[in-house]
C-alpha cells in the first residue's frame, strides 16, 4: 500500500497529476480544490495518498492533509458513494466543510458537489454524522501531523533540487486545532459528542479564525436551552 508521495510535479490534468518520484511517474487522482493549491508543474510536492484496488483497475488518490484523506476513506464507505464523487465532495468543501455539513445534517451542502443528487447526500449525512465527531476531535492532531511531515519531506527534497520551500498554512493547522480543543472541552463538561461537534462547527463556520476559547464561549450560547 502506497500512503504517501512526495516528488516533482511533471503534468497536470483536470482530476490528476503525475509525480516523478526519484525517476518514478505515479499518477494520483486528487480533487479541484487540491488541484487548485498545488504548485507548479517542476515544483516539489508531497501528498498523502489512498490507493484503490479492484481486478482490472488501480488508481491513488491524493491528499494535502490526513484530515482529507480520513475524509475520504468514511466518504467511500457509504454505499452510492465512489471515489469521483468523494473526490466532488472534498474539492466542493474541503475536510472541514464536511466535517461541519456532516455534523450539521446540512445536506444541501453534501449535494452541491458534482454529480451527488439529494438521495445520496442524506445517506453521506444518516451514515457519517456519529462519526463525524471523533474525525472532527482527531482534525488539530492529524493536520498538525501533516503539516509537520509534508514541511520535512520538502524541506529533503528541496536541498536536492534546489527549488523553494513552501511556507506552511499556520492558520489552518491553527483553526483545526482551535475546533479539536474547544470539542474536547465541551466533552469534559458532559455535552454529547454528536450535540458537542454539531456546536463547533457552527461557531468555527461563522468565525473561522476564532480560538478555542471564543469557539467555546460561542458553542455553549448555541449549546444552551432556548426560550
Amino acid at each position: 500500500m502506497i500512503g504517501k508521495l512526495s516528488g516533482r510535479i511533471e503534468y497536470r490534468t483536470l482530476d490528476h497529476i503525475l509525480i516523478d518520484v526519484r525517476g518514478v511517474g505515479y499518477i494520483v487522482h486528487v480533487s479541484e480544490r487540491t488541484l487548485a493549491s498545488l504548485p507548479a508543474n517542476g515544483e516539489v510536492v508531497a501528498l498523502y495518498t489512498d490507493m484503490l484496488v479492484r481486478e482490472d483497475l488501480m488508481q491513488l488518490f491524493g491528499f494535502q492533509t490526513l484530515l482529507e484523506k480520513e475524509w475520504h476513506r468514511l466518504l467511500m464507505s457509504v454505499q452510492g458513494i465512489g471515489a469521483k464523487a468523494s473526490l466532488a465532495i472534498l474539492g466542493a468543501l474541503g475536510a472541514e466543510g464536511v466535517g461541519r455539513a456532516v455534523s450539521l445534517g446540512d445536506v444541501n451542502a453534501i449535494k452541491v458537489a458534482k454529480g451527488v443528487g439529494p438521495k445520496t447526500a442524506q445517506r453521506v449525512v444518516l451514515d457519517l454524522k456519529d462519526k463525524a465527531p471523533a474525525v472532527m476531535a482527531l482534525g488539530g492532531t492529524l493536520s498538525e501531523a501533516a503539516g509537520e511531515a509534508t514541511a520535512e519531506v520538502v524541506e529533503e527534497i528541496t536541498e536536492t533540487v534546489a527549488v523553494k520551500k513552501p511556507a506552511p498554512a499556520k492558520r489552518s493547522n491553527a483553526s483545526a486545532s482551535a475546533q479539536a480543543e474547544a470539542l474536547s472541552a465541551l466533552g469534559n463538561l458532559g455535552y454529547a459528542p454528536g450535540e458537542a461537534a454539531a456546536a463547533v462547527a457552527e461557531a468555527a463556520g461563522d468565525a473561522p479564525d476564532a480560538d478555542t476559547a471564543i469557539l467555546i464561549r460561542t458553542a455553549l450560547k448555541l449549546l444552551a436551552p432556548k426560550g
